[in-house]
């Protein structure tokens, strides 16, 4: 039977651009991406987004787009020869193949660097697809040289769609009839990745033998807990584990939060990689309620970077109970999200004139800074002056939270700034 070889997912991979599902932004009509496609002079790029939402796709179909020559490693199983190997055979087509590497964050630094030559001669195009935060994962001097593109959850609209061809496809190689009754459980469980939906579909099909298969929430649930594995750092499951973890620590359940930390390591997943993302908790979920947390969480990355494994799961433990115990804020996190979104909605305003800077005589003699007031020469080193531009001042961005820091924080400005802000 065709489960025990070729995937759902990589029967369904579409043949053209056309038939890509998703990341309307960078491949629909008049999109950055598919203009840079169509001048046949693509850029060496990174495809940054979460699993399942197309990045392998894209990178063949690009190559098959141009009709250039393509070549693919996976960072998981290949080395510096297999690169150089590969570098090799592309500088026989005179700088017009595509090379594919798959969780490129999974390459070392000297990995990286072999890629350097090829990327900046010319040798090689390189398309890089990862789920980590580039910015963090790939050296800089590889980075300068590439295009960052950031791909998007599938919509349900999407995932509605990719079912359907699912199902279509199924009936015709099985000979059966498939009803979907119930999708709910299938989307749940899919967590926006097409290639999880098109398994679970796939799974809850080939667990019926009756030529009519109804396929509706209970059976998908029931078939898929029966498959999933208790956990795997490559595959779907690190998704599922990681987010439990991370809301176990927003939650301020350091039980939890030790019990799917545990998972992680008994697993094998990468220390930095856990430590990373106590970095970002700690000042989403926990800010200036508790600034200890993320020198805390920094300290625990450097730490666990020097020391490695078995000894950095004491390391974990500490700082992951220690910010689950910790009083939570995000008042800082949606402080920086409403204001990105007013330069968003109105644009850059003027920077008030006695804020800007003055470099030069004649900047000084059209008034540039003239009614700044230094703050240090005022009692409390504090000068009531308006720093934000006039359309928008008074606007509050940061609201402090209600926890015994931020109170402070709060008391403070409503003294030194009186009715002002509102706070």
């Amino acid at each position: 039977m065709m489960f025990r070889n070729i995937p759902l997912a990589e029967k369904l991979r579409p043949a053209n651009l056309e038939d890509y599902l998703g990341q309307k932004h960078l491949v629909g009509a008049g999109a950055v991406l598919r203009k840079t496609i169509d001048s046949g002079n693509i850029p060496s790029m990174i495809l940054w987004g979460p699993p399942g939402v197309g990045k392998t796709t894209l990178a063949f179909l690009i190559s098959q787009h141009l009709s250039r020559p393509f070549f693919t490693l996976s960072a998981i199983n290949s080395g510096v020869k297999d690169v150089r190997a590969v570098i090799e055979n592309a500088r026989e087509t005179g700088g017009n193949a595509i090379l594919f590497i798959d969780e490129i964050h999974r390459f070392s630094k000297s990995q990286q660097d072999s890629l350097l030559g090829a990327v900046e001669k010319g040798i090689i195009v390189l398309i890089g697809a990862t789920t980590e935060n580039p910015s963090f994962e790939v050296i800089s001097p590889l980075l300068s040289r590439c295009q960052v593109y950031i791909l998007k959850d599938l919509e349900k609209a999407d995932l509605l769609q990719l079912l359907e061809k699912g199902k279509v496809f199924l009936e015709k190689e099985l000979g059966k009839e498939i009803k979907l009754e119930e999708t709910e459980a299938l989307l749940r469980i899919s967590g926006g990745d097409a290639r999880k939906l098109l398994n679970a579909l796939e799974l809850t099909v080939g667990a019926e033998s009756s030529q009519t298969v109804k396929i509706d929430n209970p059976l998908v649930l029931s078939v898929i807990q029966q498959n999933l594995a208790l956990y795997d750092k490559g595959g779907e499951m690190h998704y599922d584990v990681i987010s439990a973890f991370i809301k176990s620590v927003r939650g301020s359940d350091p039980n939890a939060a030790v019990y799917y930390l545990a998972r992680m390591i008994e697993g094998g997943e990468d220390p930095k990689f856990i430590a990373r993302r106590m970095i970002i908790l700690a000042s989403e979920d926990i800010g200036n309620a508790n600034p200890n947390a993320l020198l805390l969480a920094t300290s625990c990355f450097q730490a666990v970077t020097m020391i490695g494994m078995p000894e950095s799961r004491i390391i974990l433990s500490q700082t992951a109970t220690y910010l689950a115990s910790s009083a939570k804020s995000n008042a800082s996190y949606l402080a920086i999200g409403k204001a990105q979104e007013m330069i968003r909605k109105i644009g850059d305003l003027p920077v008030p004139v006695a804020l800007r800077n003055t470099p030069t005589k004649l900047m000084k003699e059209i008034g540039y800074g003239q009614g700044y007031q230094y703050a240090h020469d005022f009692d409390q080193n504090f000068a009531d002056m308006e720093f934000l531009p006039d359309k928008i001042k008074g606007t509050r961005f940061y609201n402090p939270g209600n926890n015994p820091r931020e109170n402070e924080l709060r008391a403070r400005l409503r003294a030194l700034w009186k009715k002002k802000y509102g706070y």
